[in-house]
């Protein structure tokens, strides 16, 4: 768990990233389950892809890909950017 969270925390430095995560997440993954809840099934799905068109630009301005996409181009073999240009990379064998 303390590797994952030091991962996260050195994947999340910039300030904006930070900011369209606390408003992308809760955005994605709970006010679209409510909307789902009260059947609102349009109001869900703009809800889930707004919050990750928010988290995605994020790891734009990072410079860094999102987890999602990081897996994606693991599986396919394709090259990707797991740290942004000014995190340092910490070593979490702790």
């Amino acid at each position: 768990m303390k590797r994952i969270v030091a991962n996260y925390i050195a994947r999340h430095q910039n300030r904006w990233n930070q900011i369209l995560h606390w408003i992308g997440v809760p955005l994605t993954f709970v006010v679209s389950v409510v909307f789902l809840v009260r059947e609102q099934w349009l109001a869900a799905a703009a809800a889930f892809i707004g919050g990750y068109c928010l988290q995605f630009i994020g790891h734009a301005i990072e410079g860094n890909d999102a987890g999602e996409l990081i897996l994606l181009k693991k599986l396919r073999g394709i090259p990707y950017t797991e740290f942004g240009p000014s995190t340092k990379q910490s070593n979490f064998s702790d």
